[in-house]
């Protein structure tokens, strides 16, 4: 079939074709150009078969097998005189991947679509310890790919993977079935986490972090502000919950330092007797103490009044016991607001939101009501978790614990077994919450793996479904100071945090997070914005390669990235059993007796 090279230009090759016949089975079949005389028998040219006609065969140049290894890419260019061929299968083993796919070093990834019987597999370094992007449209086989990525690594391992730590967040809640079989394997568990309230699946746990763990990013995440200046409040909502957990006489103290400190800035911002008369009992009314409240005795020469009596307001509109207040009121200020050590407190959601209002009284908003309609926001927000059922996902009901242990915890079954897998199934709440959630995780993922005294000691790989819901180019980076999924793609591979995406649409995604993926499963795709992306992230891509993701098949996905010698068209194995992700079946809906 193949005769002289009639053309060298770039990396594309013309080849005459001695058939004179168009044998449209061997297009994207792989070659490799060698001298005829064996000179060049160490190192080989490989090229791809782009397309032919009756006079001639074009191929791309992709790369050389050099003593037995193949390197993409290509220098050196076949002599005019050197004779084409179909690669081989120990060659083609160099560049599609080792067919030994039990073997501890490689995963299987499934079948090649263009060679049959023939695997593509990766090493498991080169895969799984880079970040990966699962892209495509929707019903074209993304869930099942997934599900198949993972259970080949259960499945088909000579030697059980007992120490892998991988967390899926389910945001269907599609996954649990294709993780039962996993679950039955000797040595291996699966935990199942849920946002559904009323737990109807056995050994399944509900979603909770504990209030404690909150910091000023999570709470200003979690109360969702979108203007830095706020962050002052919700630091002060963290010290004075921490001073008021740490001691029920001190705490009164703090408190009472807290109230009287608010009420002389009241009284010093220069607003008539009865306006100030008003907010004071107003103040007093919401905020009090056994020792500072409205009944509080104000003892004067000769007799005693309560706090309340000395706020009336004379025929002449005057207040002629402000004195004596201000003078009760400075006797509790002597107290300065001390930093607490908030390790071994347990404090919930309740405890912050009363710390929230002392915040927003202690800053002086009261007397700003621009301001304090501003940072009120924040007080409602925390209000409607607090009578809402997401304050459910903030109680842990267990003894005081450390994010360490938490983190280590999730991964032990109720029998204390090891589990390999959690799924987090964050289906029975809002797209926004879910978002939230996601982020605090990856919060305390990233917090727990860069303090490991030994470095990616403890490797986690988290799966994030439906990624474009949540891995966004937000406002984070303007209010908190970072994106956690754009830190952890930069840093939190060298740690052991390693993040897959899977998304319908990356141009949504967060550009640097994409940025970092080294390794694709592209499926399906037709939007232009998304095809655009996808020929950005390799130079290897042809043409030709991004036009067939328009027509895949459900289940076929073009694979490439570091993991990969070249783009390879791969047949993802069904998984079994399936997730819950396939169509609805109108056939038997609709006809249904």
């Amino acid at each position: 079939m193949f005769g002289k090279i009639t053309k060298i230009e770039d990396k594309l090759i013309t080849v005459e074709n001695k058939s004179k016949i168009i044998q449209a089975n061997v297009i994207n079949y792989h070659v490799v150009f060698e001298e005829e005389d064996g000179s060049n028998a160490s190192s080989k040219v490989v090229g791809e078969i782009l397309g032919m006609n009756e006079e001639a065969i074009t191929i791309m140049l992709i790369g050389e097998i050099r003593e037995g290894i193949f390197i993409s890419g290509t220098v050196k260019y076949p002599s005019i005189k050197s004779k084409c061929r179909i690669v081989y299968k120990q060659e083609l083993e160099l560049i599609i991947g080792e067919q030994d796919y039990e073997s501890d070093e490689n995963v299987l990834i499934g079948s090649s679509a263009l060679y049959e019987n023939f695997k593509v597999t990766a090493r498991v370094n080169d895969l799984l310890t880079q970040h990966m992007a699962i892209i495509g449209n929707s019903g074209c086989g993304k869930s099942c790919g997934v599900a198949s990525l993972i259970q080949n690594i259960f499945y088909y391992n000579k030697k059980s993977p007992k120490n892998v730590h991988m967390v899926i967040f389910d945001v269907y809640g599609e996954y649990h079935p294709s993780l039962s079989k996993i679950n039955a394997l000797p040595g291996i568990n699966v935990k199942y986490y849920t946002t559904k309230i009323d737990i109807d699946e056995a050994a399944t746990e509900i979603v909770s972090i504990p209030a404690y763990f909150l910091e000023v990013d999570d709470l200003a995440l979690l109360l969702n502000v979108n203007d830095h200046t706020l962050l002052p409040i919700l630091e002060k909502t963290l010290q004075y919950v921490a001073l008021f957990k740490s001691s029920g006489e001190l705490a009164t103290k703090y408190k009472n330092s807290i109230i009287a400190r608010s009420l002389l800035d009241i009284i010093g911002s220069g607003k008539s007797s009865t306006q100030l008369s008003d907010q004071i009992i107003s103040t007093l009314n919401k905020f009090n103490t056994p020792e500072l409240n409205l009944e509080s005795p104000i003892v004067q020469p000769g007799y005693t009044r309560t706090l309340k009596q000395c706020l009336n307001i004379d025929a002449n509109g005057k207040m002629g016991a402000l004195q004596f207040v201000i003078e009760f009121l400075n006797g509790f200020t002597s107290l300065e607001v001390m930093e607490v050590d908030k390790k071994g407190l347990v404090y919930n959601l309740e405890d912050l939101y009363n710390a929230l209002e002392f915040a927003l009284m202690s800053e002086g908003m009261l007397n700003n009501a621009m301001l304090y309609e501003k940072a009120n926001d924040l007080r409602v927000r925390m209000n409607a978790i607090l009578n809402s059922p997401q304050r459910r996902y903030f109680e842990y009901n267990k003894s005081y614990i450390e994010k360490e242990q938490f983190v280590k915890s999730m991964f032990l079954t109720e029998n204390n077994e090891f589990a390999q897998l959690l799924n987090m199934n964050f289906n029975y709440v809002d797209e926004r919450f879910a978002k939230i959630l996601t982020k605090l995780y990856m919060k305390l993922f990233f917090n727990f793996a860069t303090s490991l005294k030994e470095r990616a000691s403890f490797p986690i790989h988290v799966i994030l479904e439906e990624a474009h819901r949540y891995v966004q180019n937000d406002n984070d980076v303007n209010v908190i100071g970072y994106n956690i999924f754009d830190r952890i793609t930069k840093e939190g591979r060298k740690y052991g945090l390693i993040l897959c995406f899977v998304t319908q649409r990356p141009s949504e995604l967060s550009v640097t997070c994409l940025s970092q993926c080294s390794n694709f499963f592209i499926f399906r795709l037709f939007h232009p914005d998304d095809l655009n992306i996808v020929i950005s992230m390799s130079s290897n891509l042809s043409h030709q390669e991004v036009e067939k993701l328009k027509t895949l098949r459900p289940g076929t996905a073009l694979v490439f990235g570091s993991a990969f010698h070249v783009p390879l068209l791969t047949k993802l194995n069904l998984p079994d059993p399936l997730p819950k992700s396939t169509n609805v079946n109108l056939e038997t809906i609709w006809y249904e007796d």
